[in-house]
């Protein structure tokens, strides 16, 4: 072992002690577990200087085992360095910051594709939901975390990141380059799907959007119709309050969430018997695709029976992160607190269970989806087409119309 290993076991030991010895004289007995989890790592740390077949670096050693502990807690609590935390100021202070439209996580120890924005960056390189990244800017995502994808994937409009996709029949992944834009603000899709029936699709639920579905159900009202279907699939990006302020249009009463955290005061969400503006049959439409605040939207109509909840278990990423920034220079994204359903269970941890499961029949357009990936490795990008009108062939879709076309009693 050389000096500057030794130096580096003897200040990590150092910290240690000093830290056990304050806690002690302290008389903090619940910092035991700390330091014991403190002084395992120090022996692992040793032993890797030690006994390692090379002499390891010890920055690269300590900053990936700071990723796989952030890891281990949950997909979206991450680390970042300080020089990916200093990139990431920078982003945030621009004026205009693009974007790949894209809601990730981390599934099988890689990068996940949950949802993709209609028109974004993600959907007209051909991405779909479901999609796993090996590769984002030429670095593996074993190694990265969610915090750290995201900064890849935002930047300067107009700018790319390249990803390897890993395709279902490819022996390789597909690299395909993906050019960051300045996202317009997300439409919502309304369809009268049947004479008595609108049919709203929602692919985000930005801040305001609550009161764009308030004008669209008044409208609907003055046309006669009187059966609505929510569609929150591919639905991942918004604020729970915006999803609360939305729950609050159908559910009179009973709890909606609850938002609880270990060093969060607990959050009680409640309807609003004033702010109920449809009284009639409503059902919402769920996938492995809807995440976020879609989860909360889908839970507190379904969990307090305001409206049957179609299709099949939902991601799970309703949940809050906290920024803490390091003495280093580096920061982390913190899960800090869990949204609950209105009977108690973790939305992250179970997702939303569909009251109504439907497993939707995968669509023959792989060769399309073949074509949208083709164009964009060659570096061309294939204009998006428009988004799907709702069909009988959608299986979700046409239980849901089938459970609304079944007389029912008018909610309280």
């Amino acid at each position: 072992m050389n000096r500057t290993a030794r130096i580096g076991i003897l200040i990590v030991s150092v910290v240690i002690f000093c830290y056990a010895g304050l806690g002690h004289v302290l008389g903090r007995t619940p910092d035991d577990k700390a330091y014991k989890s403190l002084t395992v790592y120090s022996e692992v740390l040793q032993k890797i200087q030690q006994d390692y077949v090379d002499e390891p670096n010890l920055h690269l050693v300590t900053t990936g085992s700071l990723h796989g502990l952030l890891e281990s807690l949950d997909a979206q609590s991450s680390y970042l360095t300080a020089r990916e935390y200093a990139e990431y100021k920078q982003k945030i202070a621009a004026n205009t910051i693009g974007d790949a439209g894209l809601t990730i996580s981390k599934r099988f120890g890689y990068v996940i594709v949950v949802s993709v924005l209609p028109d974004s960056p993600g959907a007209k390189a051909g991405i779909h939901s479901g999609d796993i990244f090996e590769s984002v800017a030429g670095f593996t995502t074993r190694d990265m975390s969610v915090g750290q994808a995201m900064n890849f994937f935002h930047g300067q409009p107009g700018t790319g990141v390249k990803v390897g996709v890993i395709r279902r029949g490819k022996a390789e992944p597909e690299e395909i380059d993906l050019v960051r834009e300045k996202l317009a603000p997300s439409k919502i899709v309304s369809e009268k799907v049947d004479p008595d029936v609108l049919a709203l699709r929602l692919p985000s639920l930005d801040p305001g959007r609550a009161d764009e579905i308030r004008a669209k159900l008044a409208e609907a009202e003055k046309q006669g119709i009187h059966k609505l279907i929510l569609d929150v699939r591919e639905c991942g990006r918004g604020p729970v309050s915006e999803a609360i302020a939305v729950a609050r249009l159908f559910v009179a009463s009973g709890t909606l969430s609850t938002l609880r955290g270990q060093t969060v005061s607990t959050q009680v969400f409640s309807a609003d018997p004033s702010k109920v503006v449809w009284k009639e049959p409503v059902s919402v439409l769920i996938d492995a695709t809807t995440s976020g605040a879609a989860e909360v939207l889908a839970s507190a109509i379904g969990a307090n029976h305001r409206g049957d909840v179609v299709g099949e278990r939902t991601f799970g990423l309703a949940s809050e992160q906290k920024l803490i920034t390091l003495d280093d220079g580096a920061a982390l994204f913190l899960t800090v607190a869990n949204y609950y359903n209105p009977g108690g269970k973790s939305i992250l941890e179970e997702g939303v269970i569909p009251s109504e499961v439907v497993h939707a029949v995968a669509d023959d357009d792989s060769d399309s989806a073949d074509d949208d990936s083709a164009a964009a490795a060659d570096g061309t990008q294939k204009e998006t087409a428009p988004p799907r009108p709702l069909s009988p062939e959608d299986q979700i879709f046409r239980k849901a119309l089938e459970l609304l076309k079944t007389p029912q009693k008018k909610a309280a």
